[in-house]
């Protein structure tokens, strides 16, 4: 997860918080006859802000905290406006794999990487969701922003559509670890049932990179810049969620 405050944000929120103090308590009101702070005036004023804040550094704290939520509430109404004005793109998408039920009660979508440690951690415990709840249907966006072979793992994971085989490519592919090439690739695939030559032909159909960019772009309009991200009911929930937390949010999808 990226860190949101770091020192340099949290120095120059506190200059902010500085002047925005001076502002609102000391500075004079505009009146019929417009007056200005001296330059003695000024340095005293900082100088009692300074003063003050050294004094009560939890003040800074409680700003920084206070940015914070505000910043994260913005970009979660945004994501659900974006979700609601995006459902087709979403939950609809025809040439995107859906695992589970097809006429699932709840639908949750998840952007993931073959390469992400995260994704792999949270593999399982979706297998489990989906044999536990037969009302759930998981639409996977397959979304490689972590180099090139994670292109090629997508490509082939797509191409295994065409043979009937993507879930289960899908989660051999989930469980490899390192490098993926297409001599990894074609072991995978003969592990599933795959015919790796003809898997290996079907990566090159047109229609695969078009989706993978409608993806790219999908997530860009969602906010969406890290994996796994997942999209249940009108929320979109970063991270390897915990099972618990998933079937919460399921619950709380069918409520509403």
């Amino acid at each position: 997860m990226k860190t949101l405050f770091a020192a340099p944000r949290a120095l120059f929120l506190a200059a902010l918080l500085l002047a925005a103090l001076s502002l609102s308590l000391f500075a004079p009101r505009a009146s019929a006859q417009e007056t200005s702070i001296t330059p003695g005036q000024k340095t005293e004023i900082e100088k009692i802000v300074h003063d003050y804040l050294v004094e009560h550094p939890e003040v800074i704290k409680e700003a920084i905290q206070a940015l914070q939520a505000k910043e994260e509430q913005s970009k979660a109404d945004a994501q659900t406006q974006a979700v609601i004005e995006n459902k087709d793109a979403l939950f609809n998408d025809p040439g995107t794999p859906v695992a589970g039920n097809p006429m699932g009660d709840v639908t949750v979508v998840e952007f993931f990487d073959y390469h992400c440690p995260y994704c792999k951690a949270v593999a399982s415990p979706l297998r489990q969701l989906l044999q536990e709840d037969k009302g759930v249907r998981l639409v996977l966006k397959e979304f490689p922003i972590l180099g090139q072979d994670s292109i090629l793992a997508s490509h082939a994971a797509l191409a295994a559509v065409g043979q009937g085989k993507y879930w289960e490519f899908h989660q051999a592919l989930m469980e490899h670890r390192g490098q993926f090439d297409m001599d990894v690739i074609k072991t995978l695939a003969a592990k599933v049932g795959l015919d790796p030559a003809k898997l290996e032909a079907d990566m090159g159909k047109q229609q695969i990179e078009p989706l993978l960019s409608a993806n790219h772009k999908l997530a860009q309009t969602l906010d969406v810049s890290a994996t796994p991200t997942f999209v249940i009911g009108d929320q979109v929930v970063e991270g390897a969620v915990p099972l618990e937390r998933l079937k919460e949010l399921i619950q709380k999808a069918r409520g509403s």
